[in-house]
Order: C-alpha cells, then structure tokens, then sequence
C-alpha cells in the first residue's frame, strides 16, 4: 500500500493533460519515438497519479532519461529483438533501450502468449529502469490476465545479516482481473522504503522511520543522511530479503542481463532485467467460475471488521485508485525543485517550457 506521509507544501499542481503533454515533448526531443514517448509518459502520469512525488518515479525521471540518453546509457528507438520466441516463453534483448518499452513489449508478447497457452513468461536483458511494477502487471489485467511484473535493481539490500548492500529494491507488480471493478494491484518494492523517500524526509527535516534503512556500520537509524549510504532494510526482516534473491534469479540469472552487484551499477551499461508473466484465470476453469469464486474471496476480506472504523478494510491498489481519481479532479503535485530543474533541462533541448 502507498506510504501515509503528508506531501510537502513545496509542490505545484497540474492537471493531467499538462504534464502528459510535456513529458511526450520532453521525450520526442531526447530522440523518443512517438511510441515510445507515449508509453513512457503514460507510465510517469500513472506514477505521479499512484504515488507521493518523494518516490520519484513520475516526472523526476525525466532527470535520469534526460542525462542517460546524453551519455549513451539509454538508446531511443533502440533495435530490440526477440532472442528466443516459443509458444509459451520469450526473450528480448532490449538493446539499451528505454526500460518502460521493453516491458511494455514483453508484457504484450505475454498477454498474447498466454491467450493461447494459459500462462507465458516473457524475459528482457539489457535493459534500463521500467519505472512502476504495477505499471506493467496492469497492462495483463486489462486484457483480461492475471499479470506479474518484477525487475532487479542497483545493490541497495544486504542480505539479512550483513550491512553490505548486495541485492536490489527489486520491485513487484501484480495485478489481479476484475469483473466489473478495478483489478486488485499490488505494487511494492522488496525493501520497507526508497532512497528517493529518505530523500524527501531529509529535505523535509524529519526523522524517518528506523526499519527503513541502517548506516553503512550496520546501526539503526532515524536519520536519512546517515543512512544515506547504508543498506535499505527488507520488508519481512529475512523474507523480503530471501524474495529479492528470487527475484534476482529469474530477472537477471535466467534472463542473461546483469546480476546482484554488477546490475544498474554503470550509468553508461546498467544491463538491467525484467520478468512478465501472464496468466489467464479460464486456464484452470470457467470464466464465470473464476470471477465468481474470486468475488466471493474480495467479499470476505472487505467484510472483514476493521480495528478502525475510519480506516475499513481495502483491497491492494484501492488507495492508488483513489488517489488517482482526487488527482485528475484537484490536480497532480510535482515538487518546485522538480519544476525548476526541468525548465533548465527544457531550455538544453530547445523545448518550450509549460509548466
């Protein structure tokens, strides 16, 4: 579920269209094909809808494109290629490519797979960050499957008993079908927070929480500055670091991209992986049996009695769902610094300033 943290007072809010519109441009003039600044700018709208701006993933990576592209980390209109192409399985080389494409066309070869097979997996290798989980799993839900999502990550983890950051946040979507409701979204990483939140919390002068992260000596902490370059700590203590690992091996080891503490470590090769699996829920039984046994399931959890009457039991993907409505309605917040940094970018390319 989304972090409850009160957005800072120094944010700007626009309305979707605006910032939609600047980021398509934005990207078109780094050399984006119109492909690909669509798919990326919908991944970044859905960001900024789902999630507080301290986690950086709506139009603050535009920062990361801006100077990856630059230095030859990310290639617009990259030659992708398929590398293996089998009823159920898929592999692409996504070639330096934007990370936001190559998942979106792993996942799209998988929902097509899985329409015919019943599940499909579908790999990527060198790769870049494809931004959201959830973003992608999603995508499968739309078409009717059931989607799964995951990518390794630059070394941020330790394994559980070390201080020595091995592994990565290495994020998850998964996104569950619905019959007439919004699919059930679980988007998380497998640590309990980002840099991109200490970040914030630090900007903001406050203390964090201590299971967020630990100094680089292996102490807990409070402070985002002295953990700054200490391990993220996993959610579940040894679970999510035991999850990560897994996650590791089929993003990265199966897939031939970078691994563990060679992955996302050069800003001019990060060789990133991701996994897509697809599943179809008539694969097993009817759709009608599907939908109605997984209504009868929503119902029991949503029914369960809550601690808090103010606070009722929600579904994985509720509160992004929401947020998401108010946000169209009352506008989306990105941080003035955020703001005053693209129009220094914007004024590199050329572009005329919108925002």
């Amino acid at each position: 579920m989304a972090y409850e943290v009160q957005e800072a007072s120094l944010v700007n809010l626009y309305a979707l269209s605006t910032l939609k519109d600047f980021a398509c441009r934005f990207l078109r003039a780094l050399g984006a094909t119109a492909e690909e600044a669509a798919i990326i700018s919908d991944g970044l709208m859905t960001a900024s809808q789902w999630w507080h701006p301290g986690q950086g993933q709506g139009l603050e990576k535009l920062f990361r494109y801006h100077r990856r592209v630059k230095n030859g980390g990310i290639q617009p209109d990259a030659p992708m290629r398929w590398l293996q192409d089998t009823p159920a399985f898929a592999l692409l080389d996504a070639a330096k490519g934007f990370g936001y494409v190559a998942a979106h066309r792993a996942m799209s070869r998988a929902v097509e797979k899985a329409a015919t097979t019943g599940i499909a997996m579908v790999g990527v290798q060198h790769s870049n960050h494809f931004g959201i989980a959830g973003y992608h799993a999603l995508q499968a839900a739309k078409a009717g499957l059931i989607g799964w999502s995951f990518t390794n990550a630059k070394a941020e983890m330790a394994p559980w008993g070390s201080a020595k950051p091995v592994l990565g946040t290495n994020p998850w979507g998964i996104a569950i079908p619905r019959s007439d409701h919004q699919a059930i979204v679980l988007d998380m990483a497998l640590t309990m927070s980002g840099k991109g939140m200490m970040r914030w919390y630090e900007q903001e002068g406050r203390s964090m929480p201590d299971n967020w992260a630990l100094t680089p000596d292996g102490q807990s902490t409070t402070d985002p500055a002295a953990a700054r370059e200490g391990p993220m700590l996993p959610i579940g203590e040894y679970k999510g670091y035991g999850l990560s690992l897994f996650t590791d091996v089929l993003a990265g080891v199966m897939t031939g991209a970078r691994f563990g503490l060679n992955v996302f470590q050069d800003d001019q090769n990060f060789d990133v992986g991701h996994m897509m699996i697809a599943i179809d829920p008539a694969a097993l039984m009817s759709r009608e049996d599907y939908d109605r046994r997984l209504a009868q399931l929503v119902a029991q959890v949503k029914n369960a009695p809550a601690i808090d009457e103010d606070r009722p039991v929600l579904l994985p993907g509720e509160v992004e769902f929401r947020r998401m409505g108010q946000r169209q309605q009352n506008g989306i917040p990105v941080s003035r610094e955020t703001v005053a940094g693209l129009r220094d970018l914007a004024s590199d390319l050329g572009l005329a300033f919108t925002l």
